[in-house]
């Protein structure tokens, strides 16, 4: 049964978050914000801005999933993801 889309943009949101304050992770989380923008984005209804927002994270996770230290990508990334985690409240 597929989650609607408020829950995942919160899963998401909580996704990103985790990264934030523990800077860290790991490649299944980068593979689920990967999995969770894609379904977001074929929503139609969805405004532009806020695919511009999922578009970012789609890139932050591939490059987080390949990259050989995923926490000192997370580090680099601490700015970019308070700004999603505060955007994502907007939507």
């Amino acid at each position: 049964m597929p989650i609607s889309q408020h829950d995942q943009f919160t899963l998401l949101k909580d996704i990103l978050q985790n990264q934030q304050t523990d800077c860290c992770g790991s490649v299944a989380e980068c593979e689920q914000l990967e999995r969770l923008v894609k379904s977001l984005m074929v929503n139609a209804s969805i405004d532009n801005n806020v695919k511009t927002i999922l578009m970012e994270i789609y890139d932050y996770s591939q490059h987080g999933a390949q990259s050989p230290d995923l926490e000192q990508h997370i580090q680099r990334n601490q700015g970019r993801l308070s700004g999603w985690v505060n955007s994502i409240d907007q939507f």
